[in-house]
């Protein structure tokens, strides 16, 4: 009985002292802001869906000074350039994402279509693994397979 009081005690005074320890993250402690919540992205966001990519990339340039590393930032720059014919800094910005989070599902299916148009399937056989590892048979996953396989049959 008392080794569990003990236990009890214990346990208490640490999740009593865990909020005030400060916590440690990878390297970058800062938080990645909510981008849904940032009318700021979501305005971009909606100009790059619109096809306004020009217009759009300078806003995200401002972005990206204001939330440098940001994963989704830098992945709609990246498939900005990739539309306006800037395929190796795309290629830059795409890498760029996926080194902040290498499971993100665009960044991977939109570096994958680069590979395709880069005529580099194997690389863009890599993507789709990476996105079957991500998301098993989820929407981006089918979309890259299916160009692949579009590619290969042309």
């Amino acid at each position: 009985m008392r080794n569990s009081l003990s236990l009890i005690a214990g346990a208490l005074l640490l999740s009593a002292t865990l909020p005030t320890m400060p916590l440690a993250f990878a390297e970058d402690d800062t938080p990645t802001p909510d981008n849904a919540a940032n009318p700021d992205y979501t305005a971009v966001k909606a100009e790059v869906d619109a096809g306004d990519y020009q217009p759009a990339l300078a806003k995200l340039m401002a972005l990206e000074k204001e939330q440098p590393n940001d994963p989704d930032i830098l992945n709609l720059i990246g498939f900005s350039l990739r539309k306006t014919g800037h395929p190796d800094q795309a290629l830059d910005y795409y890498n760029r994402a996926l080194a902040q989070k290498p499971d993100h599902l665009d960044a991977n299916e939109y570096l994958g279509e680069l590979y395709l148009e880069l005529k580099q399937p194997a690389k863009a056989a890599e993507r789709l693994a990476a996105l079957e590892k991500a998301c098993g048979d989820c929407e981006e996953y089918q979309e890259l397979k299916e160009k692949i396989a579009q590619q290969a049959a042309n």
